[in-house]
């Protein structure tokens, strides 16, 4: 889809804090780990302690028994090794997190509603930046999802006008910017994308809440935290976005929209003839009045 829109993207190779040998069960069992928002706090601290760390270390989210637990489930999954003195090191280290979480949304995607997806990829459209995270497909529709790690104080204005960019660039049918995080959206993140979107439209539209952190901001564009559960509220915002841009049964489709218009237009037309013909008559009227000394 990206191609028929005119773009040749290239993927950048995958950062991800497993090897590409890494098994379905293990993936599978790593995603329903980081179903849950503790577990990918904890994987994010582990991932910015490269050299080694201590499961007190890794996030101040979770402490005691319960940050050891998740120390030793990523020794269980293949993703971590003990490093002596209750320290644990990543066998497979990425860069960020970001990789991850772009990873655990696309495989949500795939498997809660059957896209086809596609990450981490260069986007390349001539004077747009940034990469395209991830990208689906389903039923025909186009799906563009922004995914952040860091906290919403950490996102900043440019990141969000190069996101306005990349989608005016794209056009997708429907855009989620996603970002993991269980604070509240509305205080800085959803005023932000309002603002931006109200400067490049010339008018304003009130945010609604959907459900929990899902916010939409026009029909196909939505802001999505983790409150609750992140996949969740994906899902929520994709059936939300779905729904809003197909007609109803009840509604008149895009065809009987066209038809309506047509006539539309054909009664003006003929109003319109019909004015001019009426005008025409009553000067001719008038200067025949005129001619026979009558005022009209």
């Amino acid at each position: 889809m990206l191609r028929r829109r005119g773009f040749h993207p290239k993927p950048w190779l995958p950062d991800l804090p497993f090897p590409p040998g890494f098994d379905e069960p293990h993936q599978e069992r790593l995603a329903r780990r980081l179903d849950h928002y503790a577990f990918r706090l904890f994987l994010r601290g582990a991932i910015q302690h490269a050299a080694g760390f201590r499961p007190s270390e890794a996030t101040r989210y979770v402490e005691g028994p319960a940050a050891r637990a998740m120390a030793e489930e990523l020794v269980a999954l293949g993703l971590s090794e003990r490093a002596g003195r209750g320290r644990y090191r990543l066998l497979h280290p990425p860069r960020s997190f970001g990789g991850t979480l772009e990873w655990y949304l696309a495989r949500e995607l795939a498997a809660r509603l059957g896209f086809d997806t596609a990450t981490g990829l260069r986007f390349g459209a001539p004077g747009v930046g940034g990469d395209l995270d991830v990208v689906a497909a389903a039923e025909g529709r186009l799906l563009y999802l922004e995914a952040k790690s860091s906290p919403p104080r950490q996102i900043s204005e440019e990141e969000v006008t190069a996101f306005f960019d990349r989608l005016e660039a794209l056009r997708p049918d429907l855009a989620l910017f996603v970002v993991d995080t269980a604070l509240r959206l509305g205080d800085k993140v959803v005023p932000m994308l309002a603002g931006e979107r109200a400067r490049r439209a010339g008018r304003s539209i009130a945010p609604r809440r959907v459900v929990r952190e899902v916010w939409r901001l026009t029909p196909r564009l939505f802001a999505v935290g983790a409150k609750g559960h992140l996949s969740a509220n994906v899902a929520a915002a994709v059936a939300e976005g779905l729904r809003g841009g197909s007609p109803g049964l009840l509604e008149p489709g895009h065809d009987e929209l066209r038809m309506r218009m047509a006539h539309a237009d054909s009664w003006f037309e003929r109003t319109g003839r019909d004015l001019v013909e009426e005008l025409h008559e009553s000067r001719r009227q008038a200067r025949k009045l005129e001619r026979d000394g009558r005022r009209p």
